[in-house]
């Protein structure tokens, strides 16, 4: 019982918000990382030549056999690029897997950008506020808009590349939106109980 009394001690908890927006931070510079190299040509896929396929290549590399290949990045979704007839990949497609790569991550930057207000409000003693309602809001829309609609943006991406493009390139996309609704509809609802809160709050204050 002391144990758990220690965890919802104010000092824990402002030293767990410190540590959770530093968390945050970090992880806004990796995604910034990770856009950074799909624009370079370095995020991976699966590419189809008239010799066979190379699982993990990539955009900016004349050798794709290599053994070796660092400062990639992956989404996690499965991604596969054909060779035009001249067996080279078009620009077009480049742009499209950027493209992708932007609708995946952009969301989760903002989002993760308005969780860190939350954690350094809270690391001020800043605890139920209009503000923390409306960050948590936002971080819950963007997850579950994220999950619901970027599946059909990166489709439709992919759609137009092959339109305008001699290479042909296919996503296998959404088998993270289940994982990413559930968060984003409990975060809403903690805004909700934080806003409920200074409600409360402010009632109690004006009597």
């Amino acid at each position: 019982m002391k144990f758990i009394s220690k965890l919802i001690d104010e000092r824990f908890a402002k030293s767990a918000a410190r540590f959770m927006k530093f968390a945050c931070n970090f992880v806004i510079c990796f995604y910034v990382l990770c856009i950074t190299l799909s624009l370079m040509g370095r995020q991976t896929f699966s590419l189809h030549t008239k010799s066979g396929t190379i699982e993990g290549a990539i955009y900016a590399e004349e050798n794709h056999d290599t053994d070796s290949r660092n400062m990639t990045v992956d989404m996690g979704d499965d991604i596969h690029v054909w060779t035009n007839d001249s067996g080279q990949i078009d620009m077009a497609v480049q742009i499209g897997l950027s493209l992708i790569n932007s609708v995946h991550i952009l969301p989760m930057i903002l989002a993760l950008w308005f969780l860190s207000r939350v954690f350094s409000n809270i690391q001020k003693g800043q605890i139920f506020t209009e503000q923390n309602s409306f960050y948590l809001l936002y971080y819950g829309l963007l997850q579950f808009l994220a999950g619901v609609f970027a599946p059909f943006i990166k489709l439709l991406i992919c759609l137009i590349i092959n339109l305008v493009s001699e290479s042909q390139m296919s996503i296998s996309t959404g088998q993270a939106v289940f994982t990413m609704l559930i968060p984003s509809i409990t975060f809403i609802v903690a805004a909700y109980i934080i806003h409920y809160g200074v409600g409360l709050q402010d009632g109690a204050d004006r009597t």
